[in-house]
Parts: structure tokens; sequence; C-alpha cells
């Protein structure tokens, strides 16, 4: 895993994916957030509460 023992925003920002996911946030795309979370090795699990504090969570999430 090249992300272990990583921030969310450490991975992000590692990543170079910071301003796309705060572009993303921003439109409120949620497949394109989803995406870029998974991209920094985030499982279903950790994307959901993260949905959920960015007020992008819908039911359609659970």
């Amino acid at each position: 895993m090249k992300y272990q023992g990583m921030t969310v925003n450490e991975r992000l920002y590692v990543s170079g994916l910071m301003d796309a996911f705060d572009k993303a946030v921003k439109e409120k795309d949620i497949i394109k957030v989803k995406s870029i979370l998974e991209d920094v090795e985030l499982n279903e699990e950790s994307i959901k509460p993260i949905l959920k504090a960015l007020g992008l969570h819908t039911d359609a999430n659970d």
C-alpha cells in the first residue's frame, strides 16, 4: 500500500489530486470524489463517512 499510514489529506497532497478533489467537492460530483478517493487507496467503508462529512452523502451511497 503506497499510502499506508497517511491521512486522507496527506494522500491527496502526495498524489497530486488535492486540486481535483477540491474541485469535485465544490461541484458536488460524487462520482469523481469517490473515484479520487479510490485512487488514493481508500475503500468503500472509508469513503462513506467522508462523503457524509462533505455533505455529499445520499441514500444511494449506503
